[in-house]
């Protein structure tokens, strides 16, 4: 493998400079105010660079996987999404004990029928986002005495523009669980007075791993009129998550002509 020495000079500079903030901290009850205030601007000017290095990097690395995620979709396809649930930072990271009707972010609400509240939902970090998003999701559900928790996510406009009943929308999920449990998507898409519904079932979650599936709703089975859409959102359906720890890592929509025979 060819060395390139301006890259070596470089990461090593950057090396021997990264190795000298833990000495400098150690130093600090040592330190007049004068070098201190001028080591705490530099280290300022330093993190805010470091900060914008990491935002531009992740965007490039989430742009990445979108694209990898494109070649994989079925022919035609003219729409691909994911919730931002996944993709941005929320703010706060989590709820505890949240009352049915709780938003997440302006896009995402939680619901469920347990008067106790015996539930917990956290944003944590995804691992390699090379692979999966950012983000993912952890729902812990541990004296729950509901039957059900769901998870509805507001699709965006752009899932409406031209969508007609030749369309299936498309769903990619890589869900864990902890013990066995049934788990729904459920698409709705509003239409004037109507709201359209259609119900899958997420197929048998295997403990303890990813489980990856794809599910497909064809509109051909709705009575949708296509001249009134004016809402479409999922609600992700976990049945009786009693003692249970499900976690989302991802989701991906994406619409394509259904193929007519």
């Amino acid at each position: 493998m060819a060395v390139h020495p301006t890259r070596w000079l470089r990461r090593k500079l950057r090396e021997r400079g990264q190795s000298q903030w833990p000495g400098l901290c150690d130093a600090v009850p040592g330190m007049s105010p004068a070098r201190l205030s001028y080591l705490r601007a530099e280290a300022q000017a330093m993190r805010a660079s470091l900060d914008r290095f990491l935002m531009v990097s992740d965007n490039r690395m989430e742009q990445t996987r979108r694209d990898k995620h494109l070649v994989n979709l079925p022919g035609g396809s003219d729409w691909c999404w994911q919730p931002e649930l996944l993709t941005s930072r929320l703010t706060p990271s989590g709820v505890a004990g949240p009352a049915p009707g709780t938003k997440l972010n302006p896009h995402a609400t939680v619901w469920h029928d347990c008067g106790a509240r015996s539930l917990v939902l956290r944003q944590v970090n995804n691992g390699d986002s090379s692979v999966m998003p950012r983000f993912c999701i952890v729902v812990e559900a541990l004296g729950f005495t509901g039957s059900f928790l769901s998870l509805s996510i507001d699709l965006p406009k752009e899932a409406l523009d031209g969508l007609t009943r030749d369309h299936v929308i498309r769903m990619e999920s890589a869900i864990e669980t902890e013990r066995p449990v049934q788990i729904y998507g459920r698409l709705n898409i509003g239409n004037g007075p109507n709201t359209e519904e259609m119900l899958r079932h997420l197929g048998d979650m295997a403990c303890d791993e990813t489980n990856n599936g794809v599910t497909e709703f064809d509109l051909a089975m709705t009575g949708m009129n296509e001249k009134r859409l004016d809402k479409i959102w999922l609600d992700l359906i976990i049945e009786r998550p009693v003692m249970n720890a499900v976690v989302i890592r991802d989701l991906i929509l994406s619409r394509h002509p259904r193929a007519n025979l």
